[in-house]
């Protein structure tokens, strides 16, 4: 089979309809991940009929319809389609469709298939879903860990017997369901010998029971019949009641029309007298609201003339205190005019005795001012002596510190050449690390040598298991349908057994006679309806057809006895004169003489022609010889199961010594190659130990070099500093010069503020003054204006 397209609709990934054609030759899908590569070989698997979703990476089989995004609807269907030709070159076209609720169906060619007959279809072609040709992640580790059992499965579909196997179980499953329908049908006939005596009895029953049903419709309808007149009898009387419940039922209708239109007249007079009983509630209601009308109007009169009073009583009050806050006015105006011109004197005086003071404040300020100039000059110069003071001590303290760093490390590197000096020579370390190197890759040799020669006898073991495992399941197929057949044809004869019965207590002809294999038709043929009378004479004269036995004529020269096993000497004078041949050759019989042939037909010496006879009787006869034949086979073919269960369990007990030994070999090879790695590793940690010493040799003598000539520039950048610092001035003097120029500015300072606090308060008491006065003139304003009012 070779496949040529393969399209794809709904399927996972692929929404929109997607078509893949495999052109002749190698085909290759690549792409980022993610983008539906695997997609496409489970299409693949889908359509040869994979039903498994945990092979298909999804939950459920309708995961495989595409779900919907944010952007796009899910769909409600999936459908792949596999293009393909067979091997006679005709055009093969397998559909799978499956929908969300209800299912998947599979379609060949147009037409609607089953699962199984695409199993069956991909399984002749040597491939299908579980096809070991569909590689897919991890399936490479799988095949390689695989069992004999599924190399075995995976070899047959290889070999393209797959189908074969697919084929052979469906037909033991349906020979076992055969076996099993014969067996109830067997069941079935044993009960039905029982059931026909009840039924019987059934029968019976049944035949009285219609004849009391036919007395009890009788005795039925003369009780309905008598329950029809008691009912007629009644109804006439229940007439008679109605008429006259009528005639009191139209005296009473009479009563009540009058009684209702006295009714009618008393409710209009009612009407009249709640209308005029309603007139007279307004009227009242009117009087009532106009009576409230009058008494609120009254009570505000007399509210008003209340005010009115209160009102007068309020003015001749604030007439008398108007006069008393005129008297009161007139003295505070006059003590405020007082007050007012003193404050005016009092302020034209302060204002004069300012600017004296602001002068003395200015002059205070310049003073300051220059004193803190003196301090900034004499701070600045005190601050570049020590400035260069301070450079020139850091300079001898780097310097210093300098020569000291320098004098350690060369201390250090002298010990380090006296650690050097004591260690281990390197090269006796390699030489030892390179011989145990070469002993522990011989040792590792020698043990890969035997784990080799293990597994080869792994394999021939694995191989003798495997034939011995192939020849048991065969043995034990044949067996187990030998036996099936075996127990079938018992069973048939054991039947036989219990319900045999021949006439009178006589065994029938058929239980005593048995025929050569290939001869049971014609026996059948020749014995025809008389196979089954019985062997022998009955006591007395019963009717029926017995074989009693006469003596034999000379048996004709192909005569049908010459192929017959344990013949009863009764049936020796029929068969004895009996020719028997493969075909009718138109021989002429004498008088007595039969011609039957193998396949069943018969021709007497009188005419007399008879086709297919015996039917039963035969197949009776070759299942006697059936099982007697399969009855000889059954030690043979149990001992070569039992021989084979044997090399089986040998060979695989021999396997798993085998397979213990090579774990154990090969967690020694492991160790070795460990031990083989840890002196490899210490064969390079002395060689890299060896050049780091030869290179920390060099290192060592080419910084004590360098160091030398460091410390030398060492002491004499030492010797500068110091003599730069023996030239500069002493910062002790400079320092005293400071101390004097702050004091002065300080004293300034202090003059400054006290000037400057003078200012403020003579300031703050014009503020106050004048604050003072511009209050007076607003109260004076005020007092003018209430003895304005008043």
């Amino acid at each position: 089979m070779e496949f040529r397209k393969l399209r794809l609709s709904g399927f996972k990934s692929f929404v929109e309809p997607a078509e893949l054609r495999i052109e002749p030759g190698l085909t290759g899908v690549v792409g980022p991940n993610g983008c539906g590569k695997s997609n496409v070989l489970e299409a693949i698997r889908w359509v040869m009929g994979e039903n498994s979703p945990k092979s298909m990476r999804s939950g459920g089989m309708e995961d495989v319809i595409f779900a919907g995004t944010s952007s796009r609807p899910p769909r409600d269907f999936a459908e792949v389609v596999l293009h393909a030709v067979d091997e006679d070159g005709e055009p093969l076209d397998v559909t799978r469709r499956i929908e969300r609720g209800a299912g998947s169906a599979y379609r060949m060619n147009g037409n609607d298939v089953r699962a199984k007959d695409i199993g069956l279809l991909f399984a002749d072609a040597a491939t299908g879903a579980h096809s070991p040709a569909l590689v897919s992640q991890g399936k490479i580790a799988q095949v390689i860990a695989a069992k004999p059992t599924e190399r075995r499965m995976m070899l047959e579909e290889a070999a393209g017997i797959a189908g074969l196997h697919v084929r052979r179980r469906d037909a033991e499953s349906k020979l076992r369901s055969t076996e099993k329908n014969l067996e109830r049908l067997e069941d079935l006939m044993s009960n039905l010998d029982s059931q026909i005596g009840s039924l019987r009895r059934q029968a019976k029953q049944a035949e009285r029971y219609k004849v009391l049903s036919d007395q009890i419709r009788i005795a039925e309808a003369r009780l309905v019949f008598a329950r029809w007149r008691d009912a007629a009898a009644a109804a006439e009387a229940a007439r008679a009641q109605a008429k006259g419940a009528d005639e009191a039922v139209d005296a009473a209708q009479n009563s009540a029309k009058e009684a209702q239109k006295a009714q009618a007249e008393l409710a209009e007079k009612l009407h009249e007298l709640r209308d005029e009983l309603a007139d007279r509630r307004d009227d009242a209601s009117a009087h009532g609201h106009r009576m409230a009308a009058l008494a609120s109007q009254l009570e505000a009169a007399e509210q008003r003339l209340h005010d009115l009073d209160r009102q007068k009583a309020r003015l001749e009050e604030d007439r008398i205190d108007a006069d008393r806050m005129t008297r009161d006015a007139a003295g505070a105006l006059k003590d405020l005019e007082s007050a007012l011109d003193a404050g005016a004197k009092a302020l034209v005086a302060d204002e004069a005795e300012r600017p004296a003071i602001a002068n003395a404040v200015e002059k205070a300020e310049s003073e300051g001012r220059k004193a803190e100039l003196a301090l900034a000059k004499a701070t600045a110069d005190h601050a570049g002596v020590e400035a260069e003071w301070r450079v020139a001590e850091a300079e001898i303290s780097q310097a210093q510190s300098r020569v000291d760093r320098l004098e350690a490390e060369a201390r250090r590197l002298e010990d380090q050449r006296a650690a050097l000096l004591g260690e281990s020579d390197p090269e006796d370390d390699v030489v030892a690390a390179n011989k145990a190197a070469e002993d522990a890759a011989e040792m590792l040799t020698r043990l890969r040598e035997g784990l080799e020669n293990a597994r080869a006898r792994k394999d021939e073991l694995a191989a003798a298991r495997d034939e011995a495992a192939s020849q048991l399941s065969t043995a034990r197929a044949e067996l187990a349908g030998v036996e099936r057949e075996w127990q079938a044809l018992k069973r048939d004869r054991e039947a036989r057994e219990r319900q045999k019965k021949g006439g009178h207590g006589l065994p029938a002809a058929l239980d005593r006679v048995s025929a050569e294999p290939g001869y049971e038709r014609a026996l059948a043929a020749a014995l025809g309806r008389d196979a089954r009378a019985p062997l022998g004479a009955p006591e007395g004269k019963a009717d029926g057809r017995f074989w009693t036995g006469s003596n034999a004529p000379s048996p004709v020269a192909d005569s049908l006895a010459a192929h017959v096993r344990d013949c009863p000497e009764q049936l020796a004078a029929r068969l004895a004169l009996v020719h028997v041949c493969d075909a009718d050759d138109g021989r002429d019989l004498k008088p007595g003489e039969w011609l039957v042939t193998r396949d069943g037909f018969l021709r007497r010496w009188d005419g007399f022609v008879a086709r297919g006879e015996g039917a039963a009787e035969a197949a009776r006869l070759e299942a006697d010889n059936r099982y007697t034949a399969l009855e000889s086979e059954l030690p043979a073919l149990r001992s070569a199961v039992e021989t084979a269960s044997a090399a089986q369990e040998s060979a695989r007990s021999e396997l798993a010594d085998l397979q213990r030994d090579l774990v154990a070999q090969e967690r020694g090879i492991n160790e070795a190659a460990e031990a083989e790695r840890q002196t490899l590793r210490a064969l390079d940690q002395a060689e890299a130990r060896r050049e780091r010493l030869a290179a920390r040799r060099e290192e060592l003598a080419e910084s004590g070099k360098d160091l030398d000539e460091q410390r030398t520039a060492a002491m004499a950048e030492l010797g500068s500093a110091r003599a730069r610092k023996a030239e500069l001035p002493d910062p002790e003097a400079g320092r005293a010069a400071l101390e004097a120029a702050r004091a002065r500015n300080e004293a300034a300072r202090e003059a400054a503020q006290s000037a400057a606090a003078a200012l403020a308060s003579h300031d703050q008491a014009l503020a106050v003054a004048r604050e003072r006065v511009a209050t007076q003139r607003k109260d004076m304003a005020a007092w003018q204006a209430r003895a304005g009012d008043a």
